[in-house]
């Protein structure tokens, strides 16, 4: 369940950074669609990036390291 979590995690971590450098290759085009996309890939960004830090806590929580 761990390895899963983990491989999990560092899978949306990848996702992210691709999501990054898709929004900083849309801030140098000029096109009229430009804003619109800036703003879909913000949104995709933070669902993603929660996303990340959810597993983050659940690899946490089942390798013993968070405890309540």
């Amino acid at each position: 369940m761990e390895q899963a979590l983990t491989i999990a995690m560092y899978c949306a971590m990848a996702l992210l950074v691709v999501i990054l450098i898709f929004g900083i290759v849309n801030l140098a085009r000029t096109d009229p669609e430009q804003a619109s996309r800036s703003n879909k890939l913000m949104r995709l960004r933070v669902i993603v990036q929660a996303i990340a830090i959810a597993l983050l806590v659940g690899v946490g929580i089942v390798s013993g390291m968070i405890s309540f």
